[in-house]
């Protein structure tokens, strides 16, 4: 078992506005360089709903899916399956894909959004390579503080 990720931030929104963010201008703070498709990344959406799609759309118009949408309850709880495997390339088994969830708690001053991504032993062979990119430098930490600037 590979051990989960856990990052948190806390932003000076209240929970409505994190959420919001987070979900519905998710392509404002998500890093154009962190795409899977042949295209550059034009746009990075996560549908607003359970079974929902949480995909990128390249500047070419094409479109690479990156997982589901599993729970979307605004403005507490978003969960979103992860469907790239360790050589940053779309899996679309769902006994492969890893978890991603993301929490929205009001706190003095705006909301602490906590993100654990876990399940990464369903990657098999790649587990290891998925943890290690998403705790890396380049993974949730950098991203979540790209969010913080944009909330």
């Amino acid at each position: 078992m590979t051990e989960e990720v856990r990052r948190s931030v806390t932003v000076a929104a209240p929970p409505e506005r994190a959420f919001e963010v987070f979900t519905a201008k998710f392509a404002a703070w998500w890093p154009p360089t962190h795409h899977i498709g042949a295209a550059a990344l034009a746009d990075a959406v996560v549908e607003p709903f359970a079974g929902g799609r949480w995909f990128e759309r390249g500047v070419d118009g094409s479109e690479c899916d990156w997982g589901v949408v599993l729970a979307y309850e605004p403005p507490t709880r978003l969960v979103l399956s992860w469907h790239i495997d360790g050589d940053w390339s779309h899996d679309p088994d769902p006994a492969r894909a890893s978890e991603v969830e993301v929490t929205f708690t009001e706190v003095a001053g705006g909301t602490r959004v906590d993100l654990v991504h876990r399940g990464f032993e369903r990657h098999a062979a790649s587990a290891a390579r998925v943890r290690d990119g998403v705790a890396g430098e380049g993974g949730w930490t950098g991203i979540l503080a790209g969010y913080a600037a944009v909330v």
